[in-house]
């Protein structure tokens, strides 16, 4: 399969080296210099990824992603920025990106990192288009969430929070296993991310009355399911 990908960057060595790696590897690669241009191609042209600069003249990476969160538009993004420190990869990630590299990078791990996130959700099998417990129901092609008659509106973030929880239900998930499958951060950043977003999922989710879904498991993680 040809994946197609958008690539958003400003230094035309960069833009260069990237391209001519991922049309090696076989991906059909679109290009912009700016975040306004990046962010028309994004919004018309159907891509598979993005690979997105932080720093862009006209539009900087992060108001582009946001541009895109906000039009619900999910395909999933990878940033590159020079700004390396935890609470810029942090900003980043919960800002609405799918992966954050750091440069300079090696282009090996570029294209492993853009494998994984074209990858997730495959396996060789028809994908699952529903997932449910309870009376939560989740429509995974059209990202609607519904508990009972009632429609939840979820950011893309805790869509995808939604989705690992369903996926691993009955199971206890463990902090680390949300860095890693949620964030794609192979690290504990120190921070409450987690619980921020948890918390949030938990409020839209199981509204009062309702038999709560979402379990906290002392010391050791959360669960979705319908048992406590």
């Amino acid at each position: 399969m040809s994946y197609k990908v958008l690539l958003v960057e400003d230094d035309a060595t960069t833009a260069d080296y990237i391209a001519k790696g991922l049309i090696e590897e076989g991906f059909t690669v679109d290009r912009a210099d700016n975040g306004r241009d990046g962010l028309f191609l994004a919004t018309e042209a159907g891509h598979d990824a993005i690979i997105l600069d932080r720093m862009l003249p006209g539009m900087d990476g992060m108001a582009m992603l946001a541009a895109l969160r906000a039009a619900s538009i999910d395909t999933p993004v990878i940033i590159l920025s020079a700004l390396a420190t935890a609470d810029e990869r942090i900003k980043g990630l919960t800002g609405g990106s799918d992966d954050y590299l750091t440069k300079p990078f090696a282009f090996a791990e570029l294209l492993a990192r853009l494998r994984i996130i074209l990858r997730r959700g495959g396996g060789g099998q028809a994908p699952e288009t529903r997932l449910s417990c309870g009376d939560l129901d989740v429509d995974l092609l059209s990202r609607k969430v519904k508990r009972g008659a009632r429609v939840v509106d979820l950011q893309p973030r805790e869509f995808r929070l939604l989705d690992y929880l369903l996926r691993h239900q009955d199971e206890v998930v463990t902090r680390t296993m949300l860095l890693e499958g949620v964030w794609d951060y192979h690290f504990d950043p120190g921070t409450n991310v987690i619980d921020v977003h948890i918390s949030r999922l938990r409020r839209k989710i199981d509204e009062e009355g309702e038999p709560p879904l979402i379990h906290t498991i002392r010391g050791a993680g959360y669960r979705l399911s319908e048992q406590g």
